[in-house]
């Protein structure tokens, strides 16, 4: 299975699987998630996103075809158990990211945000 290491800001990272979407059964499993797709040097985010059940969230995502429309190919998720966590993590990536289909935590940076 291929992973991505995605920075959290402040020199801390968090790994990542990558999935394709079109092959993959979901676990049913909390974590993150991020739409993205590979750029011929690094990934690229357009989404991230967060959810207590893998299973039940991407396979109907509403924001999965317009991420494909936007150039998704893939999507990354890491298994994250406690619900207080997935939300520290999830702006902590947003805030350092910036994905272009997130509007939340876009502009700030971790260290401005009360988490």
């Amino acid at each position: 299975m291929n992973k991505c290491i995605w920075p959290l800001g402040s020199g801390q990272t968090i790994e990542f699987n990558i999935y394709d979407p079109k092959t993959t059964t979901w676990n049913s499993s909390a974590g993150l998630y991020i739409f993205a797709y590979y750029n011929g040097q690094h990934w690229q985010a357009l989404y991230i996103g967060q959810t207590d059940d893998f299973s039940v969230r991407l396979p109907s995502h509403e924001r999965l075809d317009e991420a494909v429309r936007c150039g998704a190919t893939h999507i990354h998720a890491a298994v994250v158990p406690l619900a207080a966590n997935r939300d520290t993590l999830e702006k902590r990536l947003i805030a350092h990211i910036q994905p272009s289909m997130n509007d939340q935590y876009k502009g700030m940076r971790y260290k401005q945000m009360s988490v």
